[in-house]
């Protein structure tokens, strides 16, 4: 099983070491002077520093290392407990990909495992659940749901949601929902803004309600369900995979432009793009699994 992480902590720490040092944006966060100060390895640095910028607190600069994205003075109160909450998460996350966690687990079992008070325990359970894969028994006990756990399932998820969403788009029960639209074109262009500052939840989660949205908008429940189900199944699969930033800009940017392409109603041409948009992006994450 996955060890209990010293990342709330060390994140706590870190931020303390920016404001008694009064820290400005751009002043560079050196991991090992870090580790050295904190009388730890590098990796739980790393792992904190790279928690931090999930926050958007901390950014990441190739071959160069963490810096600070905001004054330190300006830096939000960590919460310790949620940042604790979000360490069980990515242990119980792990665990079950690699497959150490059975179908069926009590909360007394769990507690076990990972040494969590049972408040912290059903917080996460709950966020999971919330999310679609695992869900509650009666009792005090859970079931995992089924998850994608293989790159080939992930990348056949892509290729059913490509052309699932492609034909979505060219049913005569589709209808534009201005509102819908709207907030959609909102939320993409408030991810370019905020380039590289959105955690990968954040990310994810604006990417399903996009494309979900305009399952919606096709007025076919069928389709709908398909496309929730196959976004269930590989959520835990996408949080496994490094997350490449350098790539959101595009993604935000060819979003807009399905956007564009439908509201002209050139219906064929949003359907085509759509779905090169679904297949690229699959193959790019699916290389990323090995």
């Amino acid at each position: 099983m996955a060890r209990a992480s010293l990342s709330p902590q060390i994140m706590a720490r870190i931020v303390d070491h920016a404001r008694q040092h009064d820290m400005k944006a751009g002043q560079h966060l050196p991991a090992q002077v870090l580790a050295d100060s904190f009388k730890v390895s590098r990796q739980p640095i790393v792992g904190a520093l790279k928690k931090l910028q999930q926050m958007g607190i901390v950014q990441a600069s190739p071959n160069r290392g963490y810096f600070l994205a905001c004054h330190a003075a300006d830096i939000p109160a960590i919460d310790a407990e949620a940042a604790g909450d979000d360490g069980l998460y990515d242990r119980i996350a792990a665990d079950k990909l690699a497959g150490n966690l059975p179908d069926r687990l009590s909360e007394n079992e769990l507690i076990r495992l990972y040494g969590v008070t049972r408040g912290r325990l059903l917080r996460v359970l709950r966020q999971i659940a919330d999310e679609g894969w695992i869900e509650r028994l009666p009792g005090n006990g859970w079931e995992f749901r089924e998850i994608l756990t293989s790159p080939k399932a992930y990348a056949d998820a892509y290729q059913f949601r490509a052309a699932t969403e492609m034909q979505a788009l060219l049913l005569p029960s589709f209808r534009i929902d201005d509102a819908a639209f709207a907030a959609a074109r909102r939320h993409q262009q408030a991810l370019l803004q905020s380039y590289g500052s959105e955690s990968r939840e954040k990310v994810f989660g604006t990417n399903i309600e996009f494309h979900e949205m305009l399952m919606t908008c096709a007025n076919n429940d069928f389709f709908l369900d398909a496309v929730r189900r196959v976004n269930r199944v590989r959520r835990l699969m996408e949080y496994s995979i490094t997350h490449d930033r350098t790539r959101m800009p595009q993604q935000c940017r060819e979003h807009l432009q399905i956007l564009d392409l439908i509201e002209e109603r050139d219906m064929q041409a949003a359907a085509t793009f759509l779905y090169r948009h679904i297949r690229e992006a699959g193959n790019i994450k699916t290389s990323l699994l090995g």
